[in-house]
């Protein structure tokens, strides 16, 4: 390849690469705010829910580690996810 062609096209490389960062760093800052935001409505839901009566009860069971592991095998249990909607961390 011609050496002025390769200066030219690296250098289009580089612009390239540039707008494809900035690009990259407005929409993760984009869905860090969205993100954000669907944290804080969903606080509000859970307060306007509690407050109006409207959560359903939660019942725990408690089964030996062994029980707990027959009951759950070949499901994706995500036990922390559902907790931290219904009883939140902070």
């Amino acid at each position: 390849m011609d050496p002025k062609h390769s200066a030219e096209l690296s250098k289009h490389l580089d612009k390239q690469n540039q707008a494809l960062m900035e690009t990259y760093r407005a929409m993760s800052h984009e869905l860090h705010k969205l993100q954000v935001e669907e944290e804080t409505i969903m606080r509000k839901l859970y307060e306007l829910m509690s407050a109006e009566g409207l959560l359903p009860k939660v019942y725990i069971l408690y089964l030996p580690m062994d029980d707990l592991e027959d009951c759950s095998a070949g499901f994706n249990v995500q036990l922390l996810s559902l907790a931290t909607f219904f009883f939140p961390l902070s």
